[in-house]
């Protein structure tokens, strides 16, 4: 069996989880990667074959994506090149996790694609949304990368074929204390503007991690340093509270670690917007900017000590059993393995 796994390169998310669902893949067969995107940070742990530029949105420093820089860097004609040239008749299955080159090089060759990602459960009905509606966004979410199959990742199980996060094991073996201080990530936002928020708060120190910034500063009572997975992991696992964009990993990492958290979703970005809505549905403080007007509600959230509890087990290689056994069924059992995990799992 040979399983092409294709992941979305912007931000880390997306390559977090695959730290975790590429090694039980390559248990169940032979697995080809590839990695389209040119915003992530983290060295992954195992070859990548296929490496695109695919289709990748650029984080702004505003609060939200900068769409000048994402229209400039998209080239049509590259893209339409990668989604030809990629040989994807030669896979029996491809597993992708929002990931464009694939997705439409397996809609052109009219070959079934099956996402495993967050974009699956926030596309669903049954997944929160914000108040506001985004068409646009919601389009985005659709037809980015199109896909035949959903199998989705979400804070809470919203509904079937909907899991809860994948936890990579990194996280799930940190020590966790409190040596109270803040973990900061907000890559929307310039390092600046960031400073210039946290310093209103004299009595707290934060750990701030960057992605504009390569060289280490502090100012009073704020360190900012480059974005380093092990040091942001050691970082978050040590901290008292977690304040982020609304993304899904590091969200839902803090939540797993314990950690009280509190997040800023980008601008225009309606995935985001779709998160939040469904960590204030638990209880997760949110605030629409880094704007002074929003001081109240980060200094409320650090007098107090409200921590959201979660239960995130590790079921990564139930769900891809799962999987695999639905679209592979005479090389896995598929009928009984199905049934028997669909059954746990609900």
């Amino acid at each position: 069996m040979k399983i092409l796994y294709a992941i979305q390169g912007t931000g880390n998310g997306h390559l977090s989880r695959s730290m975790d669902i590429v090694p039980i893949l390559r248990k169940k067969g032979e697995v080809d990667v590839l990695v389209s995107g040119v915003q992530g940070d983290l060295s992954l742990p195992f070859p990548v074959k296929y490496q695109f530029k695919g289709l990748s949105f650029i984080f702004g420093k505003s609060g939200g994506v900068d769409m000048y820089n994402t229209f400039v860097k998209l080239k049509s004609k590259r893209l339409y090149n990668e989604i030809k040239e990629l040989p994807i008749e030669e896979y029996d299955l491809v597993i992708n996790d929002f990931e464009p080159v694939s997705a439409w090089a397996c809609y052109a060759a009219n070959k079934p694609c099956i996402s495993l990602s967050h974009q699956a459960a926030v596309i669903s009905p049954k997944s929160p949304k914000p108040s506001k509606f985004d068409p646009i966004g919601q389009m985005v979410l659709r037809y980015y990368a199109p896909t035949t199959d959903q199998f989705g990742f979400h804070f809470e199980r919203y509904g079937k074929n909907i899991f809860t996060p994948v936890i990579r094991q990194q996280i799930r073996s940190a020590e966790i204390k409190d040596l109270g201080h803040y973990t900061v990530y907000l890559p929307a936002y310039d390092d600046e503007r960031i400073m210039k928020t946290l310093l209103r708060f004299e009595n707290v120190q934060w750990e701030v991690f960057s992605k504009h910034n390569k060289k280490p500063v502090v100012e009073k009572n704020v360190r900012i340093v480059p974005i380093q997975n092990e040091l942001f992991v050691k970082s978050m696992a040590s901290s008292t509270g977690v304040i982020c964009g609304a993304g899904f990993e590091t969200p839902a990492e803090a939540l797993f670690m314990g950690k009280k958290l509190l997040v800023v979703p980008m601008k225009g970005q309606y995935e985001q917007h779709c998160n939040a809505a469904a960590l204030k549905k638990l209880g997760v403080p949110v605030i629409k900017s880094l704007k002074k007007k929003h001081t109240p509600i980060i200094e409320a959230w650090l007098a107090s000590d409200i921590r959201i509890e979660v239960d995130y087990p590790d079921i990564t290689e139930r769900i891809i059993d799962q999987l695999l056994a639905k679209f592979l069924p005479q090389e896995n059992d598929g009928l009984s393995i199905a049934k028997k995990w669909e059954k746990e799992l609900k």
